[in-house]
């Protein structure tokens, strides 16, 4: 049986990989910051398909948590076939809004836990001569709206320049990038969603279908749902002042409140 290894699993996305994952036979390692929930998910999932759920309680907000997560992906006795760092979140507020301290521990999950991450992963995999990462990063990296959609940029970039590197290897690393997804994520952030139109809305359990689909098939970028695909289309033939001016408009609308 392979292993994969979750970040963020309680809860949303990562709790959608957890589920369907656990559902076609592979064990897992759930990372998240709390302990009972961790415990509560693992125990359920075991009991419910049958499979070995190791529990790893680490904030990636902060070195230690980095660190713990990373000796647990190069521990050769017990290699990892599967890692998907979904964990995130988001600030409520524009620009200078938010404090300085709140605007760098975001950049520390998204950016710098991705890297150290991604890199203790693929180097087993890579002498192994396979393994996948899955670096959940978001629509909002094709516009440009705010530091949340420049940190998932990053992602999407770095991921897609590391595939390169890796290509023959046997290693798959592909970046994620859904739209709105029903979740915790903008309760917990304090970002209001009753504007947000029904239709821009996906499902934590399809998406995840579709996202490990596009993994299987070699893509390097998924953007699995055709409302978005169709809208990032779109994206990509505006001219970028333009571009500017309609997400910062919507991002009042749509965004936090």
């Amino acid at each position: 049986m392979t292993t994969a290894l979750i970040t963020g699993s309680t809860a949303g996305i990562g709790a959608a990989f957890a589920r369907r994952l656990a559902a076609d036979g592979h064990n897992l390692v759930l990372v998240a910051r709390d302990t009972k929930r961790l415990r509560e998910q693992a125990t359920e999932l075991h009991d419910r398909h049958g499979i070995e759920a190791e529990v790893l309680t680490a904030d990636l907000a902060t070195d230690p948590g980095i660190e713990a997560v990373a000796a647990r992906l190069t521990d050769r006795k017990a290699p990892l076939d599967l890692l998907v760092n979904n964990a995130g979140f988001g600030n409520k507020g524009r620009y200078l809004d938010v404090s300085m301290a709140d605007e760098l521990q975001m950049l520390k999950v998204h950016c710098e836990a991705v890297l150290r991450l991604t890199s203790a992963a693929t180097e087993g995999m890579r002498e192994r001569g396979r393994g996948g990462v899955v670096n959940v990063a978001s629509v909002a990296a094709f516009v440009p709206r705010g530091t949340y959609g420049a940190s998932k940029a990053w992602v999407v970039q770095f991921t897609q320049g590391a595939a390169r590197d890796l290509a023959g290897s046997g290693v798959r690393l592909m970046a994620l990038c859904p739209g709105f997804v029903r979740t915790e994520f903008h309760q917990r952030a304090g970002m209001g969603t009753d504007n947000i139109p029904g239709w821009m809305w996906l499902d934590a359990d399809k998406l995840v279908a579709a996202a490990l689909t596009d993994l299987s098939r070699g893509k390097t970028l998924s953007i699995p749902d055709p409302r978005y695909k169709a809208l990032m289309g779109l994206v990509k033939v505006a001219p970028r002042g333009l571009l500017g001016g309609i997400t910062s408009r919507t991002g009042r609308k749509y965004g936090p409140q």
